[in-house]
């Protein structure tokens, strides 16, 4: 647990000394503003549902933006056998990794309170869908960040990782939207994979067992993957 709480402070820390952090920053905020600010004022009803509506699929960008450094610039730089040699199993290297990208959205979405305090302070806003919203944000983020972490693992080009966990996420976030191509014999597997669906169930504050089993199966699932992954490297 101590390796892993090193590992979480030092990637976090990380984060914050690198450029690319603070651009993906800056796209996020500047889309996502985009999306709440061009519909408020259109619509006139003091609400977030279009932010959360869109945030899938931004997410599905910005998430594997922030983790493709993650395992591909220590395997660049020859760095990952140092960390091999640290007194830490590849499962607390992966979780310190993974708690450290997480706790980075979570700063990163701090800024988009500003929208539900602008939609309350001009009227009469409903904090509980927002309140669902947000939590659903951290669980999307989560399972996103797994994938993303996955796709680090697995190659020592940062584009590549990014190419290969935006590809993963994008086909999660758009899969609810294509399944009239689905065999209907298979359709209610590829309807539960979808990702975007049982994220807005939770952002509309219906707290589903089958949509929390969904987040914490893929987080799990990508993990197991990464730490087999580094094993394997090793």
């Amino acid at each position: 647990m101590k390796g892993t709480v090193t590992i979480f402070k030092k990637e976090l820390k990380g984060f914050f000394f690198s450029p690319i952090a603070y651009i993906v920053i800056t796209v996020f905020l500047l889309i996502s503003g985009w999306f709440f600010f061009s519909t408020f004022f259109l619509y006139n009803q003091a609400e977030l549902r279009n932010f959360f509506i869109q945030l899938p699929l931004i997410f599905a960008f910005v998430v594997p933006a922030v983790t493709m450094r993650l395992f591909s610039e220590e395997l660049n730089g020859g760095s990952f056998e140092l960390l091999s040699t640290l007194p830490v199993t590849d499962t607390g290297i992966v979780m310190g990794k993974f708690l450290a990208a997480l706790a980075f959205i979570a700063l990163m979405l701090l800024p988009t309170i500003a929208y539900a305090i602008s939609a309350a302070s001009l009227g009469d806003l409903d904090w509980g869908p927002v309140i669902g919203g947000y939590g659903g944000a951290l669980l999307l983020a989560g399972a996103y960040a797994a994938i993303g972490l996955f796709a680090s693992s697995l190659t020592k080009n940062q584009i590549v990782a990014f190419i290969i966990g935006m590809a993963c996420c994008f086909a999660l976030t758009v899969l609810d939207r294509i399944l009239f191509f689905v065999p209907e014999g298979v359709l209610g597997f590829f309807a539960y994979l979808a990702s975007a669906s049982h994220f807005q169930n939770v952002a509309r504050g219906i707290v589903d067992t089958r949509d929390l089993i969904y987040f914490f199966s893929l987080m799990f699932v990508f993990l197991y993957a990464t730490s087999l992954v580094l094993k394997e490297k090793r």
